[in-house]
């Protein structure tokens, strides 16, 4: 196997891997601890389940952390087609992962709020679960924001792959249409959030950016087309 085979075998690997990772945080824990607009029950079920709560942080902190990886791996692997672009969607990509890094100062500052401090005794056990979910509101919105970021990564990684000719077309036209879904989930809920449930279904179809990763683990690249625009790019 060629080393920019391996290359792609791994981005392919560690991209499914934080599909896997993802979900745990982003869907299940939320849907398990969170009561849309019941702070009580909410603090409560957090405090009865922080392990669960700091499990979900940890599965983040993986996340944004093999992403960076991700990041790399796609930039050689991208690179023959368009150094400039291939940046692009590298500092994009890696951007969102900041953003990702950077949310999770939300959820410790939930467990802050709960942690029975002394200092804490000022506030009042229904404004301490408040302000709790209002941070976990907050936690939930920023994804709206890295959403734009790995939107538009998506966007020009689709041009890149249906431009490279050693990966098949229809992965890039998958992708692209990936993006259109993050993109309109993100604004969508910016501009008209009544409709936040429409969005999430449109987002939800974002599924199929799945297929250029398994296209990667099991078919790999056309080698001898990727060291041919190698050259080229020289």
């Amino acid at each position: 196997m060629s080393s920019i085979n391996k290359t792609a075998r791994i981005a392919a690997v560690l991209i499914l891997l934080t599909a896997v990772l993802a979900p745990f945080s982003m869907i299940y824990v939320p849907s398990t601890l969170v009561v849309p607009g019941d702070a009580a029950t909410t603090a409560n079920n957090i405090g009865a389940s922080e392990g669960l709560f700091r499990l979900g942080i940890v599965s983040d902190s993986l996340v944004f952390l093999l992403e960076i990886v991700i990041v790399v791996l796609l930039y050689v692997l991208l690179k023959p087609v368009n150094q400039t672009l291939s940046l692009v969607a590298a500092f994009s990509r890696l951007a969102m992962a900041v953003i990702q890094g950077i949310n999770l100062l939300n959820y410790f500052a939930v467990l802050l709020l709960l942690s029975g401090a002394g200092y804490l005794a000022v506030f009042s056990p229904d404004q301490l679960h408040a302000l709790a979910l209002l941070f976990l509101g907050a936690h939930e919105l920023v994804a709206l924001i890295w959403g734009l970021f790995f939107g538009f990564h998506l966007l020009v990684l689709g041009y890149l792959v249906y431009k490279s000719g050693y990966v098949p077309r229809i992965l890039g036209v998958v992708l692209v249409v990936t993006s259109l879904c993050y993109l309109i989930q993100s604004f969508g809920n910016m501009l008209l959030p009544q409709y936040a449930e429409t969005f999430a279904a449109i987002g939800f179809l974002a599924i199929i950016e799945l297929a250029f990763p398994l296209w990667l683990l099991i078919k790999g690249i056309n080698v001898e087309q990727w060291e041919k625009r190698a050259l080229e790019s020289v």
